[in-house]
């Protein structure tokens, strides 16, 4: 019987739980992505991390099915802006891994600030998304509107693909002015534009040889078998309480980045 391998099985716990994270209240990229630069370089892990995490991606987007159709002619338009951004992102990671490290601190500050704002955002999403009880239809934005959200989602997918962690919030928060329709659509385009940005990011991470394979496959299977879990969980918990768990994790990763990186 070969020897327990610790570090694979630290990895694998991460992305289990990380997984579970995502589907109570995100922020399983500040798990996995520390644990993984523990053994491997901030661009690898970033990398890995992106592969490990992405098939459950694809699982919610699939669990939205229904809710896409309703709005795809809004993704349609921020299909191409998010594929392209992802692209850019990913490839700026490759280009420098070590401007990419010094950022490591900043990207987890950025993260888990995101993260405090969630809560009042999405109290705010949903008194917007049902009036009276009664749900808006999905409305035409104007082409000012529309110019200015393809733009910010643009933005977005480019710090997606760098590095991810919060890029939800920053949809959610402008979905809601697009007449996208209530709370259960606007979560469906997020998914999805979130998964075409981790597509993309991926294909270039792979391109790059960013990838640990090793670490990469037995932790997408945990991830799978956590945002199962967590999708069960989150009936009976209250999603608040494990963000405010992702909050705390991301304030102290990012001091301790801070400090190893600067201090």
């Amino acid at each position: 019987m070969p020897p327990l391998d610790l570090t694979l099985l630290a990895l694998c716990v991460s992305a289990f739980f990380a997984g579970a994270m995502n589907s109570i209240a995100g922020g399983g990229t500040l798990l996995t992505f520390p644990a993984l630069t523990g053994v491997i370089s901030p661009a690898f892990a970033n990398g890995t991390s992106t592969i490990a995490l992405m098939p459950g991606s694809i699982a919610g987007s699939i669990g939205y099915w229904n809710e896409l159709k309703k709005s795809w002619r809004f993704v349609l338009r921020m299909f191409i802006p998010s594929l392209v951004g992802g692209f850019l992102g990913a490839y700026l990671v490759g280009q420098d891994k070590e401007a990419f490290a010094d950022l490591v601190p900043w990207l987890i500050l950025t993260a888990a600030v995101l993260f405090v704002v969630q809560g009042p955002v999405s109290k705010w999403l949903k008194s917007r998304s049902s009036v009276g009880g009664v749900q808006p239809e999905e409305h035409k934005p104007n082409w000012v509107t529309l110019t200015l959200a393809i733009g910010f989602q643009f933005l977005v997918a480019i710090y997606g693909g760098y590095f991810g962690a919060g890029i939800g919030i920053l949809m959610l928060s402008t979905l809601g002015f697009m007449g996208v329709g209530d709370i259960h659509r606007m979560n469906a385009v997020k998914t999805f534009l979130a998964t075409t940005i981790n597509a993309a990011a991926v294909v270039v991470f792979i391109r790059d040889g960013l990838v640990n394979w090793s670490y990469a496959i037995p932790m997408a299977v945990m991830a799978i078998i956590g945002g199962y879990a967590g999708a069960r969980v989150a009936l009976r918990l209250p999603a608040k309480y494990v963000r405010y768990s992702v909050i705390a994790i991301g304030f102290g990763l990012s001091a301790y980045y801070f400090i190893r990186r600067y201090g």
